[in-house]
């Protein structure tokens, strides 16, 4: 299966904060988009990597995606080396994507920030003839992505570009929210995280919002790049 674009989150839930409204968006498109998850999330004060596995399928129903899969890297403690790099190198020459979502290169977890230069340097590595893989026994074909965007997670971030998803935002939702054991329940005698409490809901639409106040809709979600983007007609540009 070759796929239009691969998201890819350290932990499951990243890639549905970041960028589901783009995911969904293309979908809608036509396009064939996958999930890559690094970890379990297991070192999360709630629940438990058994269950994020769980939810991460739930939440891929809702978005209608063609694949979700879980490298099981060491949460916390994955590094970016040759190991780990492998790892993500055959799945993209698995799936071929043209496009990478990819965690914010700077942000309040540091899983985050060294995912993203993990996941960059796998996507360069990609592309060199030299560097060998196998899968199902027998030797892959070199492939680099066409560009990697970095979706914008806790810490705000000046977006170099922003997507319009309001037609897409109470479908992100359910599908943020098919993380049952993260986020707000009253019910829940866990202990509260910064993404638990009551009103965390509440700052995530408003930074779609403030996305969105920018190019004049009411909800986007924002990116940044590492390199300059490329375009072919201006007048699409809003």
């Amino acid at each position: 299966m070759k796929l239009d674009i691969l998201a890819i989150g350290v932990h499951p839930d990243d890639v549905e904060l970041g960028c589901a409204g783009t995911i969904l968006k293309h979908i809608a498109l036509g396009k064939k988009v996958g999930i890559l998850d690094l970890t379990k999330g297991e070192l999360g004060s709630r629940g438990s990597g058994d269950l994020r596995l769980q939810e991460a399928k739930d939440s891929a129903k809702i978005l209608g995606i063609s694949v979700r899969d879980n490298l099981c890297f060491a949460d916390g403690f994955f590094k970016n080396e040759e190991a780990h790099q492998l790892e993500i190198i055959k799945i993209l020459r698995q799936y071929q994507p043209n496009i990478i979502l990819a965690n914010a290169y700077r942000d309040r977890h540091p899983d985050h920030g060294r995912a993203a230069k993990l996941v960059s340097e796998a996507c360069y590595y990609s592309g060199l003839l030299k560097i060998e893989t196998e899968l199902n026994s027998e030797i892959q074909k070199e492939w680099r992505p066409k560009a990697i965007y970095h979706y914008i997670q806790d810490r705000f971030l000046n977006p170099d570009f922003v997507i319009d998803i309001s037609e897409y935002l109470e479908l992100k939702m359910e599908a943020i929210l098919a993380f049952k054991s993260q986020f707000y329940n009253s019910n829940s005698n866990e202990v509260e995280t910064p993404i638990s409490s009551e009103n965390f809901m509440d700052f995530v639409k408003a930074r779609m919002t403030n996305f969105g106040r920018d190019i004049g809709v009411d909800y986007a979600e924002g990116f940044t790049v590492q390199r300059p983007i490329g375009v072919e007609d201006i007048t699409t540009l809003i």
